[in-house]
């Protein structure tokens, strides 16, 4: 009897909370610890997509339907990629009604923006949707545009956090020229910012002066050093191309060479953002120069593949795969810069081509910064000078990102 008694509890336990991980992300903690009062007798609007699962993976909009007695669900609100993930990066998405009959507004497609039309009547907004730790990645943009409307109509917005898949230590990347601001990249934060949603709510609504009524519902149990692996939560692909959790790693360490139009960055392959790759490269070469630099916490290994679809469809390529060995040392968008140095010294003249064609306005609002591309198109030796770049800005942002974490994360 003893037996099944503890067997009882084991699984009644687990109904509440997955059993294999120690962190409970913003939503399970909105219902099981009493924030849900917090919208009694209020009409709501959520902001969320697939990715909006509790620790058991039922999802935001289930959970929430499940109380609707309390307060009542006026509107949903879906980012880049649509409510269910499938949209392709860029492509637009119109609004829809889900199974309950409630409106899909999508900030995708004719507007980014809620319009007056889509807040009428919603006393709180609610976003819950994972981020992948980059800047450029449009989910925190999402949120901010959120925020400012909200804020012009006394609308209370409220973040239920989740994890920064990178952690909350790597910092890494040039700050954001004021005068590049655009979808996909809004804050001044550097590329990699070592910041939850809900630090980043916080760090925007203070240092851009919004005046938003906002709330953070903080996870619990998630700590700064951790990667996503780590929390031993389930992933959800946040778009199409991040298909795993160790994904984000890779993103800022490639995404921008897409913007050259040069290689394959592996979308396309099994492998996105993990490769780059081109017929004309010696694995070998590459795979040396770039190890040569010995760049701390990654390994860059000879590597050749054929892509499905995308740049060099069909065909073999040849580069190299990126092997992530220390992730605490491992800096993305570095790696990044590196890669784009050294092809550069290694294949001047497909490099100088790439630039007739570039567009050279997106490269910078890609990576936030002019300066970058200056020093890619006049330096021989561009890789270095691009990595040490803004040093001490970086630093300076570091001291002025603490009064935003959240205390219990450290």
């Amino acid at each position: 009897m003893t037996f099944i008694k503890n067997l009882l509890i084991f699984f009644s336990l687990s109904i509440t909370f997955p059993i294999f991980s120690n962190v409970r992300v913003g939503l399970d903690v909105f219902f099981d610890e009493g924030y849900v009062k917090k919208i009694h007798g209020k009409n709501i609007a959520i902001i969320t997509n697939h990715t909006g699962v509790d620790g058991l993976l039922k999802t935001t909009i289930e959970k929430f339907k499940d109380n609707e007695d309390k307060y009542k669900i006026i509107a949903l609100f879906s980012p880049e990629h649509g409510i269910n993930g499938s949209a392709y990066a860029f492509e637009s998405v119109d609004d829809s009604i889900d199974k309950n009959k409630i409106p899909i507004y999508s900030l995708h497609g004719k507007t980014r923006r809620p319009t007056d039309k889509m807040l009428t009547n919603i006393d709180v907004l609610i976003y819950d949707i994972q981020c992948i730790g980059s800047r450029s990645y449009t989910y925190i943009t999402t949120l901010f545009y959120v925020m400012e409307e909200a804020s012009k109509k006394k609308i209370k917005v409220i973040i239920l956090d989740r994890p920064n898949p990178l952690g909350g230590v790597i910092v890494d990347g040039p700050l954001l020229d004021e005068n590049l601001r655009s979808f996909i990249g809004y804050i001044n934060v550097p590329y990699c910012h070592g910041m939850t949603v809900g630090e980043l709510g916080r760090y925007f609504n203070e240092e851009y002066k919004i005046g938003c009524d906002l709330d953070v519902i903080p996870m619990k149990g998630w700590k700064r050093e951790m990667s996503f692996a780590d929390t031993k939560l389930h992933w959800v692909p946040p778009s199409p191309h991040i298909p795993e959790p160790d994904t984000p790693f890779f993103y800022p360490s490639t995404g921008i060479l897409g913007e050259l139009q040069l290689l394959s960055i592996g979308v396309g392959y099994t492998l996105p953002f993990k490769v780059i790759g081109a017929p004309w490269i010696d694995s070998e070469k590459l795979a040396s120069m770039l190890n040569m630099q010995k760049l701390p916490g990654v390994y860059f290994m000879p590597f050749s593949f054929k892509p499905f679809y995308g740049m060099y469809k069909g065909k073999d390529c040849h580069g190299v795969k990126i092997q992530i060995t220390d992730q605490k040392k491992y800096r993305p968008i570095a790696v990044q810069f590196l890669i784009l140095g050294i092809l550069k010294s290694l294949y001047p003249k497909k490099f100088a081509k790439s630039f007739e064609g570039l567009n050279k306005t997106l490269f910078s609002k890609a990576v936030g910064s002019t300066k970058i591309l200056e020093i890619l198109e006049k330096e021989k030796y561009a890789a270095w000078k691009m990595i040490e770049y803004q040093a001490k800005e970086i630093e300076d942002f570091k001291k002025k990102r603490k009064k935003y974490l959240i205390e219990d994360y450290n």
